[in-house]
């Protein structure tokens, strides 16, 4: 079973319509439904759509097709495609992301550079553990040159701990594992870890559900927000990261279920029951269970 928090539960589904969800998305969305509502809390529909040149009418309209066949509801979001693109796409919040970071190099100088690196330049810098080498990171380009991007200077031995609700104490040596990452892209568009914590913090969200995979980003954003002004609040954010779903040969099963033309959950399974089957056994519950949601609810007794 999980360590579960008895305080007022504020979470979010956060996909990205740059693809159709496979089974990762759709189990990681069912237990994270399923853990709010267990404690009686609220929930949010959170679609990132900063990666406009990836995403398409069809991967949208995919993530409600896909909520709707998995039967999970939610109290705060867009109903469906038009009303997302008409009053909660993030393109209408460019201009409160902009203000945030402009107001965060104001208020720390020394915690960002320029960075004119192309994709290429980097593959072929790149450090031994493939993070960026700080190639301009004594350079002092000017912040407001076109064509550059912004990144967040992460001083030596950083380290970030939490304690995990599902993985307990937490350590992740943030230097190693990530490096000076960008917070603002080449386009002016704010990087995810910005974004993200901005949108969370907007909608009051204190708890997150994500697989094990996203340590890293879940390190940045708790390190980023100490930078960002009136974001501080994030870093009392409680997470759940859960284990992920493995194929015989120990490979992400979100990677290798996915069909040949890659046409996600919806093209993949007959019955939103290997979901929650899932869902189950990530919960440790007895063999068998997941027939439906209403079961998994009253299976599920959170410590």
């Amino acid at each position: 079973m999980l360590e579960f928090p008895s305080a007022p539960v504020v979470s979010r589904l956060a996909p990205t319509p740059s693809g159709f969800l496979h089974l990762g998305n759709a189990v990681n969305f069912t237990l994270t439904w399923l853990l709010t509502r267990r404690a009686g809390g609220t929930l949010h529909l959170r679609i990132d759509d900063l990666d406009r040149a990836r995403c398409r009418p069809a991967y949208l309209a995919n993530i409600f097709e896909t909520l709707a066949w998995l039967g999970l509801d939610y109290d705060h979001g867009p109903s469906g495609p038009d009303e997302f693109e008409r009053h909660y796409s993030q393109q209408h919040r460019l201009a409160e992301y902009e203000q945030a970071l402009q107001a965060a190099r104001a208020a720390h100088p020394s915690l960002f550079y320029a960075c004119r690196c192309s994709r290429t330049t980097l593959a072929r810098a790149a450090a031994p553990n493939g993070h960026y080498p700080g190639t301009c990171a004594a350079l002092a380009l000017p912040f407001d040159a076109p064509d550059l991007a912004w990144r967040t200077r992460v001083p030596p031995a950083t380290t970030v701990a939490w304690p995990d609700l599902a993985q307990g104490p937490q350590t992740v040596a943030l230097t190693e594992e990530l490096g000076d990452f960008v917070v603002r892209k080449k386009d002016g568009a704010p990087a995810y870890q910005v974004a993200s914590v901005l949108d969370d913090q907007r909608l009051g969200v204190n708890f997150i559900v994500r697989g094990q995979d996203l340590r890293t980003s879940t390190a940045a954003q708790l390190w980023l927000a100490e930078s960002l002004p009136g974001q501080a609040g994030f870093t009392h954010t409680r997470f759940l990261h859960h284990g992920l779903l493995l194929d015989a040969a120990g490979q992400k099963l979100s990677k290798s279920t996915q069909t040949s033309q890659q046409r996600g959950i919806l093209a993949e399974a007959t019955s939103p029951q290997v979901v929650y089957r899932a869902v189950a056994a990530l919960l440790g519950l007895p063999a068998g269970t997941g027939m439906s949601l209403a079961e998994l609810l009253a299976e599920y007794s959170p410590r």
